[in-house]
């Protein structure tokens, strides 16, 4: 069984956040957790021993304190993924006002069962008493899945299952990074040449409503064309401007889902000047229209 937090008073003089449980199984447990207040608040935690654990940073920053010397600081959409089969961690969770975490814990061998070729070097059974531990950018289509653990209403008849279905969606996004083909293209063998690839791309999304053309991006990346446009795909899976539009229509969704907008207000934010462009994109993308979206959200 997995333990939800530590067994310890409140630290004097600080706020807690807002901890939710949202699923809470034998192998497996998902929680959110909101500082809705001005101020940071700290919430005890641990990082259970042979226990995997997500922390998906939706709005941050937010520090890891595991002692008086050691400490660790995560963004907004960024994960840490920790795995200690030596012992328990207690830590300090400081969130900044107005953060949002989602937290998922796992069991090892349940997170092996859900997997049918074993290519994630953690899983393999010589490494279960090996330390793990990563830091990655959440990725648009997970962000979108994140935020709507904070958004969605349902009767308690449906909760259990829902949040069964998204825990299962979190670890498949998590786990479906495509590892680049360097046959096809040799060029990806080379990491400065990946490297700019991937700065292209962070470039790209801080662009989105106003993009640069595909020969701009390449001179600003360093790269030449042909370089970029097959490598981005490879890396990818997906044309430059094909995952510029994805992006923008998750993006999109996850603005919807906030209800702080409507409908052309979230098409000029990602870049649409013609409202009816958007919608139709969005509902090609998704197979209903952002104004059904929203009247479905109520």
């Amino acid at each position: 069984m997995i333990d939800l937090q530590v067994d310890t008073p409140a630290i004097e003089n600080t706020q807690k956040g807002n901890l939710k449980v949202l699923l809470e199984k034998e192998d497996m447990v998902l929680q959110t957790i909101e500082n809705p207040t001005e101020q940071w608040t700290e919430q005890p935690m641990l990082v259970n021993r042979n226990i995997i654990h997500f922390y998906f940073c939706v709005d941050g920053p937010a520090e890891f304190a595991f002692g008086p010397h050691y400490s660790r600081q995560i963004e907004k959409q960024r994960n840490y993924f920790f795995y200690n089969p030596d012992a328990d961690l207690p830590f300090s969770l400081k969130l900044a006002p107005g953060g949002r975490l989602v937290i998922l814990s796992i069991m090892l061998e349940s997170l092996h069962k859900l997997f049918t070729h074993d290519a994630i070097p953690f899983l393999k059974p010589e490494n279960v008493k090996t330390k793990f531990y990563d830091e990655r950018e959440i990725p648009a289509q997970l962000y979108v899945v994140l935020n709507q653990l904070f958004t969605i209403s349902l009767s308690p008849n449906a909760e259990k299952l829902y949040y069964h279905g998204k825990t299962l969606e979190l670890l498949g996004l998590y786990f479906s990074e495509k590892k680049a083909n360097t046959e096809s293209c040799p060029f990806l063998n080379d990491q400065e040449t990946v490297r700019k690839i991937k700065n292209a791309k962070e470039y790209l999304l801080k662009h989105m409503d106003a993009p640069p053309s595909l020969k701009e991006l390449a001179k600003i990346a360093g790269l030449n064309e042909y370089q970029l446009k097959v490598g981005f795909k490879e890396i990818y899976g997906n044309t430059v401007f094909g995952y510029l539009l994805d992006h923008r229509l998750d993006h999109s969704r996850m603005l919807l889902d906030t209800s702080r907008f409507q409908v052309n207000e979230v098409a000029y934010q990602i870049g649409y000047t013609n409202p009816s462009h958007f919608i139709a994109a969005f509902k090609k993308k998704f197979g209903i229209t952002p104004k059904k979206y929203l009247m479905n959200r109520h």
